[in-house]
């Protein structure tokens, strides 16, 4: 029988159950392990894996498909697993919305509601009450990024009563709900229109790639106005990390919560840790802490496997020369 194997730790049995049966109808048997330590020297027989990075993709010589958990895979692309083209790789794009745009609401709201700075006033048991405070209702929203975080985003700002939300990607499609889309290589064209001065928020949520290397570039942080407010969900090597601290310890913009930082983990002795007024997570928006989002990459796994039993095409393909 051919071997497909899951390599995971927040799998449900639930999960597995529907993994094990679909797997069954499909001609295969499946195994289950916690971890790549655990799966080290016991999957090089896999055809099929479902798995979180790269790491064990080197000693599975009769692999033909890999579908990331995630939606980034760069540490797939790095593997060279998928150099010669003779193997396929799927990722778990459209399961992350939900969590990810949820994330992005709940620290805008954090962020224009002075929390940062109120929480100081609180660890030295203050009772400050001065801090002008600012509304999603009427703000104008830039989103790097009209793919799934981006377009669920949207519409979530847009819920809350924003009054523009414009997009930007590489095509510079117009796709809902973004009011305006543009192409990224009219960023400064368009700030200097005018969007600067009125965007309350930058949204950054694209994958890393070398294309988006330092995309938002100490250039393009120079246009941003004294209000903008910076939110990186998408990787951090996408920001010129060194020319944000710069501009938020001047005051040139007014805040930043980035989830993504470069590197990861941030040493704790880092000058991120100490900029003013800017909220870091570890890398946490989506993740697999809601159960909604493991739930999707498991339908799109079983779906594909499905897919791949019948000789068809599979959905979630990623472009490895791309790198998403």
């Amino acid at each position: 029988m051919k071997k497909a194997y899951a390599v995971a730790d927040f799998l449900s049995e639930g999960n597995k159950l529907l993994m094990k049966k679909t797997a069954e109808e499909c001609g295969f048997e499946i195994c289950f392990f916690e971890n790549n330590k655990e799966a080290a020297g016991k999957v090089s027989d896999a055809e099929v894996i479902y798995c979180c990075d790269g790491e064990l993709l080197g000693s599975m010589p009769r692999l033909r498909w890999a579908h990331s958990a995630f939606a980034g895979v760069g540490d797939f692309v790095s593997s060279g697993a998928f150099d010669d083209g003779s193997r396929l790789l799927t990722n778990s794009s459209g399961a992350y919305g939900r969590a990810i745009s949820e994330h992005i609401i709940m620290v805008t709201l954090m962020l224009m509601r002075r929390m940062p700075e109120y929480l100081e006033v609180i660890a030295k048991r203050g009772w400050d009450t001065h801090f002008a405070i600012r509304s999603i209702e009427e703000s104008t929203i830039v989103i790097i990024g009209t793919g799934d975080i981006g377009r669920n985003a949207a519409k979530r700002y847009k819920a809350l009563g924003a009054k523009k939300v414009v997009g930007f990607s590489r095509s510079g499609r117009a796709c809902e709900p973004f009011g305006e889309v543009y192409r990224i290589d009219e960023f400064e064209k368009v700030m200097a229109d005018g969007l600067s001065e009125e965007m309350d928020v930058l949204l950054l949520c694209i994958p890393g790639t070398p294309e988006s290397e330092g995309l938002l570039s100490v250039d393009r942080i120079a246009l941003l106005s004294r209000k903008t407010l910076v939110i990186n969900v998408g990787r951090g090597a996408v920001i010129d990390q060194d020319a944000l601290i710069d501009a938020l310890n001047k005051g040139r913009i007014a805040g930043a919560a980035l989830d993504v930082v470069y590197p990861e983990p941030l040493p704790a002795d880092h000058p991120l840790w100490n900029t003013r007024n800017c909220i870091i997570t570890p890398h946490i928006s989506g993740d697999m802490a809601l159960e909604y989002t493991v739930d999707i990459t498991v339908d799109i796994f079983c779906d594909n496997l499905r897919r791949y039993a019948d000789g068809r095409e599979l959905t979630h393909l990623v472009n490895v020369s791309a790198g998403y």
